[in-house]
């Protein structure tokens, strides 16, 4: 936890990530968030459940690095979407935390491709 300079409220990364995670979904263009080996690590060694898969927080002096594990959709414009979640993360944890946030790292892991038609015979 981070004590805010302002006062002496803490922000857990828990909460920073649910805001990164709420911004990350609302973007045009993304799938889903991947979950990585650590968050499979994490889950299967301390048995419980992430809140904010696919999100890591890093808080600093300086402020605060979130980097951010998406699956996009197919036919997303991939450059477009990842500036989209940038702008959507930095401006949601900045309005809901009052924290300073240096970096969104966007990193894709895989693309969701359509769902093929049924065609099989019966």
């Amino acid at each position: 936890m981070k004590e805010h300079s302002e006062s002496n409220i803490k922000i857990s990364d828990e909460v920073i990530a649910v805001c990164a995670v709420n911004a990350t979904l609302k973007t045009e263009g993304v799938a889903d968030l991947a979950g990585g080996f650590s968050n499979a690590l994490s889950k299967n060694f301390l048995g419980k459940e992430l809140l904010a898969k696919g999100i890591k927080v890093v808080q600093t002096e300086e402020g605060v690095e979130i980097d951010v594990h998406i699956i996009v959709k197919y036919h997303a414009k991939i450059p477009a979407v990842a500036w989209d979640i940038q702008e959507n993360v930095k401006n949601e944890v900045q309005s809901m935390t009052e924290l300073d946030v240096k970096a969104v790292n966007i990193h894709v892991e895989g693309v969701e491709m359509p769902a093929e038609d049924d065609k099989t015979d019966d």
